[in-house]
């Protein structure tokens, strides 16, 4: 039997769920201000230290490569997906090529 939009049983989410990946640096710092200044009551924010091993496989989990790294219910934010030092990044930046 369906209620509105969802199912008997199933518990529609009440709160958007923020997740802040961070290393303790200053730009991950300033990035937990805005987030905490600019988060409405819907959002539980959970400030996340990828020094502990937990916390870096769960990052490594959504692909994170940098921080800091927000993930928004589940999702990376397309503000910090894609981003991180990769091989091919440098080589095109002519590192290992002779001058």
């Amino acid at each position: 039997m369906f209620q509105g939009n969802k199912q008997r049983g199933e518990v529609m989410a009440t709160k958007r769920k923020v997740e802040v990946f961070t290393a303790g640096c200053p730009v991950c710092g300033e990035t937990v201000e805005m987030i905490e200044r600019i988060a409405c009551p819907s959002c539980d924010v959970e400030v996340l230290d990828l020094n502990e091993a937990a916390v870096a496989e769960r990052a490594a989990a959504y692909g994170i490569r940098s921080v800091p790294a927000v993930v928004v219910d589940g999702e990376p934010a397309s503000c910090c997906a894609g981003r991180g030092v990769s091989e091919e990044g440098l080589r095109a930046a002519g590192v290992g090529t002779p001058l």
